[in-house]
Parts: structure tokens; C-alpha cells; sequence
């Protein structure tokens, strides 16, 4: 390992930069405190080196020369933070910790994280105040963070854009139904904190219209040991069962962690959609019953080769079962309004996905000046099955039978294998921090549909219905990063990214091969000015890239009942947009942003209809460029003692035009957002919840949709000095929070789709924790993966 050093070494620049040790001893008004977490943050509010007291409460880091913060904390006292500038060898002398007051309301308050922190290139969002995420997973979590909204599959930052997600910086590239899936088996009791980046650094990979939405996980602390466990029931229509399960051992040089999650139940689908043809309107009712069944797993373990190297290997593996039953009913209407026909449409889809991923990381510290270097190697395999059998019979008014309609099996598959390599080298200099770094992937996805005609009862091949699709992609990145601190009011970063691309998709059975190549920078700005302590400036902007998912690009069709079907267009092109943001924070309670995101190219669902057939067909097209804009505001409130309030209010609006002819007309308006989160301290140990959110009707571009909002009661009673919580969650009481009045207009037929899938519920959870339950603040980002997210 001393030969490894030494070649990194001798391959990379080395420049003679001036380092200073800082030291102290912290103490509590009657002893030393040993086991004081030592923190040491840059100006960008990233955590670069830390440490722990010893026995007699000393601690020693070794920094370059610069601007830190200091932040040291240890249960049961106050945290204490401090600027300093390490210009020298500097000991900051005994530093005295008070002990939390005994008096109950302060002791919750003082001891708390501040819930919203503002960093240069990101909103931090730390969860553990909100009640109700207690019993939860990620999912819920995300959709408590300000300013992110989860609506119907799709995870976004208001007046972004879908957004994407990371674990420990690690993207998750997955999308849609298959992201919410993997997320829902993350307990949310496991994370730290959730951190908002509407503009993500040249770092990340430049795919996704909405930023990223990074998860950080819980670590165990060295030499300690932790296991918590939940159990929770959910009861809407139907009950849903849920079990975790998660394990950390650290000791000496190793680090182990293990979580295991299994969920099983039903839950209750509601669909409308109303089509006005020429000749009258065809309405359809859909009620389905979605199995909730679920398992997944991860192992993570992380082993110090020497003081500055590090190795380490995860695995994780989630598996899905949502199996669903149909019942349709298709009303016709002549254009009196009269009833004409009725069809029923009764179907069972027997579904499923897997995914595995795998990861093996390598990190060395280069010298005691905070050279880092790391490596990772990901793979990533994803492959899902869908399987509809069903039967449409059409009846006259009066119910009575006429014939079939349309009988049919629909089976489609999809495997995708996904490798990349990533090394990142973090390079400060005396002057500025400099970051740079290199990433190849590679994606192999084969896809393939078939249609048996069965309405004779006897299966037959339907080959105009059928084929198999091979999709690759290949992409090759470098970055460059560079942040600096200019003076105590102003910091600046800038990056650059250069992505290539090359894509080849063939279908077998059309003999069509379409091809992509082209290559494309992405450049990142950021610059933040401290007025004085109340207020502080920042303006930010990047460039960011939309590439469709894999799916969307097989050019054939899946029937979603006999008067509606999907297909996909290979010909789908990526959509680039530019984004713009200023902010405004005033003592860190009130945040002001204004927002612009520009889009060329843009792509998304078409909703469009065949009149002569009464058939709905949704098609994916590049069909828009659009403008997206809006005024958020947050803030947080300290109103009593035992009151603390979180609260957003977001104006959004949009101009859009459309660049190919799809035979509509673009419609916009303004959209208003409001959240605010609650949250109550009874007593001691008891805390209540109380949310509410509203989202009002808006219009852009093709779509215009009606109002979304949802109140929240949660309550968590901590009992055996919180090794035992028990909380209740009462969710969407006024059942108010699904998608309503979805409603375009194509080819002259109005469409109007409403969708409701239990998200009222109960829930009641029960967590018990035992061993160490002392969390590490530090952690470190993975390799990532590109193509995961777009898997679906």
C-alpha cells in the first residue's frame, strides 16, 4: 500500500501548501468529556475532517491554512460552534460545554438540529423533528422536504423538473413506479438528513431536469454497535404489514452494516377518465386491488487497509411483486348523451422487477493536506416481467350480452446490465479548493413485447404486435470543480462538465436501427455574498440534460385495458435545459428564492386519441420548448417553546410552446404551493405532529390540473429512555391528496383523468432500538451509477 501512495503521488501535482495543527480540550463545568464529536466544516458547509476527544477531552486536527467553523457536540449537552482562521499552530484552550437544561421544553429545543439549513449549492433538510415520517420510509421523508413534491410516481423540486436521487451520493437510477418502490424499503428512522440540490455541482452526472435529492444515511460510531427494528401497519381500504430491520457494527478498522426490509399487503387504485368524441363521451370507471408486496436487503462493509486507505464493498437487492386485479367498466354515450354500450373489462397482471447493484470503493488520502483520492466500480442489473391476461365483453343499455370486444394476453420483459468506473480526486491548493474526476458507463437493455389474440380461446401469436428491442449506451465523462473563499463576504465555485454519448437502438422485428452520438458541456456557477450576519446572497446557475428512459423508447405497444394501450418512440430525443436561481436568506429563518429553468427540446406524455375507434393511445414525443419560473419563500418559526414550524410558499408559472404539430393548443397559468409542518412538544417524551399542504388548480402547456392538498396528525410517545417509540400517523384525513381533474386536449377530444390510490391511511408503528444509538455526523459520497434511475 506504501508503493500505491507513492506512484499516486508521483503521478499527481504536488504543491508545498502551509498546514497548522488545531487543538484543545473540551469539558463539560465539572470534568473533561471524552467521546465530544469534533467536526471541522469549510465554507461551503461540507464537513472536510473530524475527529473525537480523548480520555482527558483533548483533540488535535491537522488542516491546511484557511476559513473553518468548528462544531463540537455530545449528547446531553449543548452544541457549541465557532469561525476561526488557521493561520498557525493554534490551541483554542479548555472549551466548556453546558449541560442541556433540565427544564423539559428547553431540553427538546436547545438540543435539536436546526430543521432547514442553507449551504452554497443546497438545501440540507434534517428530518428527525417531523413525527411523521416515524414508521415511514424514504419515500414519505422526501415528500416532508421543502420544496420537493411526490405526485403520481414522480419525485420534484417545484419549478424544476423530475428530479433525481442519491444515497450517500450514490445515484439511484431508477425511476417512476420502480424508484418509489426501492425507496419505500428504506426506513426512514435510517436517515440523517435530505439534501435539496436544485443545481447540482459538476461533480454529479448533468441527466435530470429537477436537480438531486441526496439521502445521507445514518453511520455507526467506531467501536460501537447499534440494531433497530420496526414494525408498522398501515390500514386504508386494505392493511399493509411492514418489518425492518437494520444492523451497524463498527470495531477497530471495520465497519459492517446490514438492513433487511419486507413489506406485504393491498391497497386500493381508483381511476376515471372521461374522452369526449365527436360522437359522444366515453367514460371509464377502474377499480383495482395492487398487492404491496416487497423484499429487499443491503450489506455494506468498509475496512482500513492503513491510517490513510480505505476499502470497502456494498451490495444491495429489492424485489417487487405488485400483482394487480381489474375491474373496468367503459360506458358509451351518443351525443344526446344517451347511454349506447357498456363494456366491461376484467384483467390480472402478474408483475414483478429485481435489481441488484453492487459496488467496490477505494479511498486514499494522499498527506495530512486533505488530498483524497477514490475510486469506485458499480454494476447494476434490472430486469422486470409484466404479464396481463384479460377480457373485454360488450353489452347493449339494457346489460345484456352482445359479444366480445377484445381478448388478449400482453407479456413484456426488460433486462438491463449497467457498468460503470468513477475516480474523483478532491485537490486543495493554497488559494482555492480544486476538484476534477473522470466516469465511464456502460448500458446493454434488451426489452421485448408479445400479444396472444385469445378471444377464440385459444391463443394466437399476434406478430404486428409483437417485438424485441436492444438498446445500448455508452457514456464518457470528465469534470472539473474549483471553489474559493475570497474574503469573509464573498466565495465563488465554478465546474465544467464534458459528457459523450453514443446510443444505438435496433428492433428485430421492424429492422430499424436508430443512432445517436454527440458530445456536450455542462457548466456549473455559484457565487455567495455575506452581507453581515442576518444576511446572506447567492446566485447560482447550470446546465442540465433529460435523457428518456430506456422503456420509452421500444416502439411498440402495451394494452392498459381494450380501449387504451402505450407505446414507446425511438426516436426520442434528450431535452436540455438552463437553469437560474437567486437567493436571499435573512438569519437563516427567512429564505427568498427566484427561479428560472429554460427547456429546448422538451419531451413528455401525449395523452392524444383515435376518434374512429374511441381508443386512447399515450405516445411519448419531443413536442416543447417551455419557460418555468416562480418566487419561493420559507420560513421557519420558532413560536413557543414547545412550537416549532416549518413553512414554504411557492408561486410558479410557465410559458410553453410547442414545436411539433400534435393538434393542440398550449395553455398556462399561475400555480400556488403552500406547505406548513408543525410540530408540538406534550411532554418529555411525547411530541405531536400537525401538517397540511395545498397545491391549486394550474395550467402548462397540454395539461391543466386540478387542486391537490392533504392534512396530517402524527403523534410519537418515546418510553424506556427512547429505546422504544411508539407513534400514529393519521395521513390525507380528507382523502384530498390525489390527482384530480388531469384534463388535455388532442386531435379535438377533451380527456379528463382522475387517480386515487389510498394514500389515506392510518398508520401505526412500533420501534425499538438497542445497543450504541450514538449516529456519526460523517460520511463519505459513493461512485454512482448513470442509467439506473431511467430503468422502469
Amino acid at each position: 500500500m506504501k508503493k500505491l501512495n507513492l506512484l499516486i503521488l508521483l503521478l499527481l501535482p504536488l504543491f508545498c501548501l502551509a498546514q497548522s495543527t488545531l487543538k484543545g480540550k473540551v469539558a463539560s463545568e465539572t470534568k473533561s468529556l471524552e467521546w465530544a464529536e469534533i467536526s471541522i466544516v469549510n465554507m461551503e458547509g461540507k464537513i472536510i475532517d473530524g475527529t473525537t476527544t480523548k480520555e482527558d477531552g483533548s483533540f488535535e486536527v491537522n488542516l491546511k491554512n484557511g476559513f473553518y467553523k468548528i462544531e463540537i457536540s455530545l449528547l446531553g449537552f449543548t452544541a457549541y460552534e465557532k469561525e476561526i482562521s488557521l493561520e498557525k499552530n493554534t490551541d483554542l484552550g479548555t472549551i466548556v460545554l453546558k449541560e442541556n437544561e433540565t427544564k423539559l421544553v428547553e431540553v427538546v429545543v436547545q438540543s435539536k438540529k436546526k430543521t432547514i439549513e442553507q449551504k452554497t449549492d443546497r438545501l440540507v433538510y434534517n428530518l428527525e423533528n417531523n413525527v411523521t415520517t416515524t414508521g415511514g420510509d424514504a419515500l414519505s421523508a422526501i415528500n416532508t422536504a421543502p420544496g420537493v413534491v411526490v405526485k403520481n410516481d414522480v419525485i420534484t423540486i417545484l419549478g424544476k423538473g423530475t428530479s433525481r436521487v442519491m444515497i450517500d451520493g450514490r445515484l439511484i437510477e431508477l425511476t417512476g413506479e420502480e424508484l418509489n418502490n426501492f425507496l419505500k424499503s428504506i426506513s426512514a428512522a435510517d436517515i440523517k438528513n435530505i439534501e435539496v440540490i436544485s443545481n447540482p455541482p459538476a461533480k454529479y452526472e448533468a441527466d435530470g431536469t429537477g436537480g438531486l435529492i441526496n439521502i445521507i444515511m445514518k453511520k455507526g460510531v467506531r467501536d460501537s454497535w447499534k440494531n433497530s427494528t420496526t414494525v408498522s401497519y398501515d390500514q386504508n381500504k386494505y392493511g399493509i404489514y411492514t418489518l425492518r430491520d437494520n444492523f451497524f457494527y463498527s470495531k477497530n478498522k471495520f465497519r459492517f452494516s446490514a438492513s433487511v426490509n419486507g413489506r406485504t399487503g393491498y391497497k386500493n387504485s381508483i381511476e376515471n377518465l372521461d374522452m369526449y368524441f365527436p360522437d359522444g363521451l366515453s367514460k371509464m370507471d377502474a377499480d383495482t386491488k395492487v398487492k404491496n408486496e416487497s423484499f429487499s436487503g443491503k450489506l455494506a462493509l468498509d475496512y482500513d487497509l492503513s491510517k490513510r486507505t480505505t476499502i470497502g464493498f456494498q451490495f444491495m437487492n429489492d424485489r417487487n411483486n405488485p400483482d394487480f386485479g381489474s375491474d373496468i367498466r367503459i360506458e358509451k354515450y351518443n351525443i344526446e348523451n344517451e347511454l349506447q354500450n357498456v363494456t366491461l373489462n376484467k384483467s390480472f397482471t402478474d408483475k414483478g422487477s429485481k435489481n441488484q447493484t453492487y459496488n467496490a470503493h477505494l479511498i486514499t488520502k494522499l498527506d495530512s493536506l486533505n488530498r483524497k483520492l477514490s475510486f469506485d466500480v458499480d454494476y447494476f442489473n434490472y430486469n422486470s416481467k409484466f404479464d396481463r391476461d384479460f377480457i373485454a365483453n360488450n353489452y347493449n343499455s339494457d346489460m345484456e350480452f352482445i359479444d366480445i370486444n377484445q381478448a388478449g394476453r400482453n407479456i413484456s420483459n426488460q433486462d438491463i446490465d449497467n457498468w460503470s468506473f468513477k475516480a474523483d480526486m478532491e485537490h486543495p491548493f493554497q488559494a482555492f479548493n480544486l476538484s476534477y474526476g473522470a466516469k465511464m458507463s456502460f448500458t446493454n437493455s434488451i426489452s421485448d413485447v408479445v400479444f396472444y389474440n385469445t378471444i377464440t380461446g385459444i391463443p394466437e401469436l399476434d406478430l404486428s404486435q409483437s417485438n424485441r428491442f436492444k438498446y445500448t449506451e455508452n457514456n464518457q465523462a470528465v469534470y472539473i470543480n474549483g471553489d474559493k473563499k475570497i474574503n469573509e463576504k464573498w466565495s465563488l465555485q465554478m465546474g465544467l462538465r464534458l459528457e459523450n454519448t453514443q446510443t444505438n437502438g435496433f428492433s428485430e422485428t421492424m429492422n430499424q436501427e436508430n443512432v445517436n452520438d454527440y458530445l456536450k458541456l455542462f457548466p456549473t456557477f455559484y457565487a455567495s455574498y455575506k452581507k453581515n450576519d442576518n444576511n446572506t446572497f447567492s446566485l447560482n446557475y447550470g446546465k442540465r440534460i433529460n435523457r428518456p428512459r430506456f422503456d420509452l423508447l421500444n416502439p411498440f405497444r402495451v394494452y392498459i385495458n381494450s380501449n387504451s394501450y402505450s407505446e414507446g418512440n425511438p426516436f426520442l430525443k434528450p431535452s436540455f435545459s438552463d437553469n437560474f436561481e437567486l437567493a436571499h436568506s435573512y438569519k437563516e429563518v427567512l429564505r427568498t428564492s427566484i427561479f428560472v429553468n429554460a427547456i429546448t427540446n422538451g419531451y413528455g406524455v401525449v395523452f392524444t386519441s383515435n376518434p374512429e375507434t374511441n381508443t386512447q393511445i399515450v405516445t411519448r414525443e419531443n413536442y416543447y420548448k417551455g419557460l418555468n419560473y416562480g418566487l419561493g419563500e420559507t420560513y421557519s418559526a420558532t413560536l413557543a417553546d414547545w412550537w416549532q414550524s416549518e413553512n414554504t410558499l411557492y408561486f410558479l408559472g410557465s410559458e410553453t410552446k410547442f414545436i411539433k404539430d400534435i393538434n393542440a393548443t398550449p395553455s398556462n397559468s399561475l400555480q400556488i404551493d403552500f406547505t406548513t409542518n408543525n410540530t408540538f412538544v406534550l411532554g418529555k417524551n411525547t411530541k405531536l405532529q400537525v401538517d397540511f399542504n395545498y397545491s391549486s388548480p394550474f395550467k402548462s402547456g397540454l395539461y391543466e390540473v386540478g387542486y391537490v392538498s392533504s392534512f396530517d396528525i402524527g403523534f410519537k410517545q418515546d418510553l424506556l429512555n427512547k429505546t422504544l417509540q411508539i407513534a400514529f400517523l393519521a395521513n390525507d384525513i380528507f382523502n384530498t391528496s390525489y390527482l384530480k381533474d388531469f384534463t388535455s386536449v388532442v386531435n379535438g377530444v377533451k380527456q379528463v383523468y382522475s387517480q386515487n390510490e389510498s394514500n389515506r391511511f392510518v398508520r401505526l408503528s412500533v420501534i425499538y432500538n438497542f445497543g450504541n444509538k450514538k449516529i456519526n455526523v460523517k460520511e463519505r459520497n459513493f461512485g454512482n451509477q448513470e442509467e439506473r434511475k431511467r430503468a422502469n
